[in-house]
């Protein structure tokens, strides 16, 4: 990938990561309420604007990211997120990583080399 595609694909990691680690902020903090009260807390919420906001950004940049490099290619490295974020719901939430998932993390950061820059 040339270094526009690769800066393009690091901001669209960042901002991908960022949308679901700020909706699971949203959907595990506050008071427990069920039904319509649920989702008014949830939309008053300042996670849920901020993921949306994020996922918007992460958009444009996939567009942008797709204008550069062959579909096949961006899908295989663009899913380097699930990576991003499963560190993230380690960091920020206490999420267990067991050996299953660290493992199969390795193969798909392998994989993003290998195909990404291969």
């Amino acid at each position: 990938m040339t270094p526009t595609a690769t800066l393009i694909w690091l901001g669209n990691i960042l901002f991908d990561t960022a949308g679901h680690l700020s909706f699971k902020a949203a959907a595990t903090g506050g008071e427990e309420r069920n039904g319509f009260r649920r989702w008014a807390v949830l939309l008053s919420d300042r996670w849920i604007w901020m993921g949306l906001a994020a996922f918007v950004a992460e958009f444009m940049l996939w567009l942008a990211f797709l204008s550069l490099v062959p579909l096949s290619q961006a899908v295989l490295v663009g899913s380097v997120n699930i990576l991003a974020i499963l560190l993230g719901g380690r960091l920020l939430f206490g999420e267990r990583l067991t050996g299953r998932r660290i493992a199969g993390s390795l193969l798909i950061a392998a994989g993003v080399v290998w195909v990404g820059w291969g």
